[in-house]
């Protein structure tokens, strides 16, 4: 039996589970023993995405809407999709100007405004705490629930605790002290937090696996998939639901809802910091994003199934969202019960973890310390350790993140479901996409635009969702969202200018996402973005045409001195990584700054963009203006000095392609002598056996003249067929070189390829009896003729069929040869069953000299690297081609054609 202090217990092991797992991986990160650098724990970190939402609140969905869940999870499966590029430019951007967090990232785009990045950290943070609260109260509802099993009692029925008797009270205190303790351990925002993102990947591995067991259960109990919902399609209700929110009943209600969960994935805080700021290496990009969709598929693979077992089982007064918990309670499945709570609480663990450090980061970076720097009378030498205090302010702010979420959790959350409370926050961070993508793509987008629209359309979304959960609160009247203000119907908030069809969230969205993007293009096609924003501007949108290091595309002009510029980074970065990064700098730049000289340009703004990445672009823009003199440059000044960073940019790609076309051409004249040399081995060899059988065969004859004519003839025999066998070996020596010269080739006569093959065949018979092979021609009973040299297309026919016998086996073997007609040329196929060609081999074969590395049936390598080669040049002197292929019994198969039409003449010789 369960009860309130084995749950307790339970919850309190599995934090401290997470905080061991933590503490593993910063200690192996410290020893440089990375636990995060792969692919598999960055898709697991993306997983972020899913939430208590998901573990509950989908289900509460599907069992009210059937399919209505699925758009929030198309969506993101959508931007994997199609957005690679997008977040592969993200991912570059934000590692060159080591952004800290989305408003960091936006300042930095519009000419580091501390105002735009103001803004958008408290919408973020306005917009987010109803998210936040949708975790606590998850993680509370589920420990209500357990707690009074094995009755099924609903939070909505038990009386408000005290706050210290809160559940989700303690949840919170204890996860501030989490991020608290690995998400400011370091001044360095973007310096990776390998013990939250191995937190974050371990909490996707368990609510994904309490998820699927919870719905593997479900399954069995009703009897399997086509029991349970062959029971529902005998319900009327469950039908209904099932069909309600099928996407052709609200096909702009499903898109709407997809494009909002498409732009949430790209701009929740969270996502991005996992996404961005935590990545280790681009690379790790394109496995994670066919990976993450497969996570999404499989934790929402049992959403229905749970959702319609819920609804059979409990068809009235038990909560949708918590049918996870529910179901295996009411089927005395109390274990299974207790794993789904721990599955829901990591879901709401990892989100308010990741969450709360990165709007912390936000708050400090971009709004508090920003404000700070630009008191009166407050200058940067009157904080003795600014990094302690920073680090403070930061702790402070994840403090006051939690606890406005579990205030709203308190005073407002308990009224709406868990579906409510995340897209009410989904909503609100979709207003960061039009600066967003616009500023990734749009040179001519401006401050003035994007801060005007993130205004507007928080506006709307305050005005369309905030505004009548105020009113479900009893905080405002109902006449606003009855009548409208002063009545005025048409403005409604649930029905601005009367557009009637939406559920409220697809409303607020489409109204909200309008203005937004009406006001952004608006204002900033009527105005002229300022120098400092065209040059961000540049940087931001050909992100891929300058180097990785902005120090590189230095803008900035003005007086500096190397020593305060190094007192500056100490103070915030403290001694010794000021001057790993100054070593940094020598070693990229191939000088060292010396403290008594002025900085140079490359200098100055190196030491912003360390400066940025621990206190934001906003911030570190203020502090470095404390130290310097800067000379404003004009807007053509600046976009000339861009065009030079570009031109040398190209140039030195250029460069570096050429260099690398002659390392390739250099490797390939290096395999060409080595080729060589194997070639002369080879023929070498096949020169010397049988010169040394003729040599001993003539010594013989010499030494026994009285030999019997029986043995006679048979020694000669054999001298007539190395003779042969070496006059086989210079023919094709002295073939390769009259091929490579061009003057190998006879008139071109009209001929049938039937009679070539005929004859070579015939050529081949006693070879190919002598080892057992079976050779088969299929010809067609008319071709017309080619026209071409006899005697060169016998040698491709004889070449082709002596290489099909040389790895043909000598038990079973089979060569087909093929010959038909198609279109204005003759095609054919020689195919054997032998070892093959190896994929990577197919190409090469025809390459002088080039042999693949295998054995033929007798175990030496067959042939000398030149037949082939003389193949294939044969063929195209007669306007031909061939490839190498499979054959249909897993050997080796060469298709070639030749035209119908007599190849064009050479041109004729130049005579003075």
């Amino acid at each position: 039996m369960l009860g309130a202090p084995l749950i307790l217990a339970v919850a309190l092991g599995y934090v401290g589970l997470l905080f061991a797992v933590a503490f593993w991986a910063d200690r192996r990160a410290e020893r440089g023993r990375s636990a995060i650098a792969n692919p598999y724990v960055y898709a697991l970190s993306l997983a972020v995405y899913c939430t208590a939402w998901t573990f509950y609140g989908s289900v509460g969905r599907a069992a009210a809407e059937g399919p209505a869940f699925l758009p929030t999870y198309l969506g993101p499966t959508l931007a994997c999709a199609l957005g690679f590029t997008v977040m592969r430019k993200m991912i570059r951007i934000g590692k060159a100007h080591r952004t800290t967090s989305i408003a960091d990232f936006l300042s930095s785009r519009y000419g580091k405004s501390a105002a735009l990045a103001a803004a958008v950290t408290c919408f973020a943070l306005l917009g987010l705490i109803p998210y936040i609260a949708l975790q606590l109260k998850a993680v509370a509802d589920g420990f209500d629930i357990l707690s009074h099993a094995p009755l099924i009692i609903m939070p909505r029925h038990l009386e408000a605790k005290p706050v210290l008797e809160d559940t989700s009270f303690h949840v919170a205190w204890l996860l501030a002290l989490f991020a608290m303790l690995f998400g400011t351990r370091k001044l360095e925002a973007t310096e990776r937090h390998e013990g939250i993102v191995a937190a974050v990947a371990f909490e996707s591995i368990v609510k994904l696996a309490a998820f699927v067991a919870v719905g593997l259960f479900t399954l069995a109990a009703f009897g399997g998939p086509a029991a349970l919902f062959g029971r529902a399609a005998a319900e009327p209700r469950l039908q209904e639901i099932l069909a309600a929110a099928h996407p052709r009943a609200e096909p702009l209600g499903w898109s709407l809802e997809m494009l909002l969960s498409f732009l949430a994935f790209l701009c929740l805080p969270r996502q991005f910091h996992v996404a961005v700021v935590e990545n280790v290496s681009e690379e790790h990009l394109g496995k994670a994003l066919w990976l993450f969709p497969l996570y999404l598929w499989a934790i929402n693979l049992f959403v229905l199934p749970i959702a319609v077992a819920g609804s059979l089982q409990f068809p009235g007064g038990v909560d949708a969202d918590t049918f996870g918990l529910t179901l295996p309670l009411a089927l005395q499945r109390e274990g299974l019960a207790l794993v789904a709570f721990v599955g829901g609480m990591s879901a709401a663990t990892a989100m308010v973890i990741v969450e709360s450090v990165a709007l912390a980061t936000m708050i400090a970076n971009d709004l508090l310390l920003p404000l700070w720097l630009r008191l009166p009378g407050r200058p940067l030498s009157l904080e003795r350790d600014p990094r302690r205090g920073i680090l403070v302010l930061r702790r402070a702010c994840i403090v006051l993140v939690l606890a406005s979420g579990y205030a709203y959790y308190r005073a407002i959350g308990q009224m709406h479901s868990l579906v409510a409370l995340g897209q009410i926050s989904f909503v609100a961070v979709a207003q960061f996409a039009p600066a967003l993508l616009g500023g990734l793509f749009w040179k001519h987008a401006t401050r003035r635009g994007a801060l005007a629209g993130l205004i507007g359309g928080f506006a709307v979304w305050f005005y369309t969702l905030i505004v009548p959960s105020l009113v479900d609160a009893g905080l405002l009247g109902e006449a606003i969202v009855a009548h409208g203000p002063a009545g005025w119907g048409w403005l409604r908030p649930g029905h601005l200018m009367g557009l009637e069809g939406l559920n409220p969230i697809a409303h607020a969205f489409f109204w909200s996402l309008l203005v937004n993007l009406g006001l952004f293009t608006g204002l900033s096609l009527l105005g002229t973005p300022p120098a400092a924003e065209r040059a961000q501007a540049e940087l931001f949108v050909d992100a891929f045409a300058f180097p990785a290091r902005p120090e590189a595309v230095p803008l900035w002009r003005g007086t500096a001195r190397v020593r305060d510029l190094r007192l500056l980074l100490e103070r915030f970065l403290g001694r010794e990584r000021t001057e790993e990064a100054l070593g940094e700098f020598a070693r990229h730049h191939g000088l060292r700054p010396r403290p008594g000289r002025p900085a140079d340009p490359a200098l100055v703004t190196f030491a912003e963009g360390l400066l940025a990445g621990a206190v934001g672009s906003a911030s570190a823009r203020v502090m470095v203006a404390s130290v310097v003199q800067e000379k404003p440059l004009r807007a053509e000044e600046l976009l000339e000095i861009l065009e030079e960073n570009r031109a040398a940019i190209s140039y030195s790609r250029e460069l570096e392609k050429l260099a690398e076309e002659l390392r390739a051409a250099n490797r390939r004249l290096e395999e060409l002598d080595r080729l060589k040399d194997e070639f002369i081995a080879t023929v070498t060899h096949e020169l010397r056996t049988p010169l040394a059988a003729v040599r001993s065969i003539a010594e013989s004859l010499q030494a026994h003249p009285r030999m019997p004519e029986e043995r006679r003839r048979s020694l000669t025999a054999v001298v007539v067929k190395e003779s042969e066998r070496l006059g086989r070996l210079v023919n094709q020596v002295l073939d390769f070189q009259r091929l490579e010269s061009g003057k190998s080739l006879g008139q071109p006569l009209p001929l049938d390829l039937r009679e070539v093959w005929r004859e070579a065949a015939a050529a081949m018979r006693p070879m190919l009896e002598e080892r057992g092979i079976r050779l088969a021609l299929e010809e067609p009973e008319t071709l017309p003729p080619v026209f071409g040299d006899r005697d060169r297309l016998l040698q491709v026919a004889l070449n082709l069929l002596s290489n099909a016998l040389k790895f043909c086996p000598d038990t079973g073997g089979r060569i087909d040869v093929r010959l038909e007609r198609r279109g204005d040329e003759i095609t054919g196929v020689v195919s054997d069953n032998g070892p093959g060609i190896p994929a990577e081999d197919r190409e090469a074969v025809f390459e002088a000299f080039y042999q693949v590395r295998r054995r033929g049936p007798r175990g030496r390598l067959a042939g000398t690297g030149l037949g082939l080669a003389i193949v294939r040049r044969i063929l195209e002197h007669h306007g031909g081609w061939i490839r190498a292929a499979s054959g249909p019994e897993g050997g080796a198969a060469f298709h070639f054609g030749l035209p119908l039409r007599p190849p064009p003449p050479p041109p004729p010789a130049l005579t003075p």
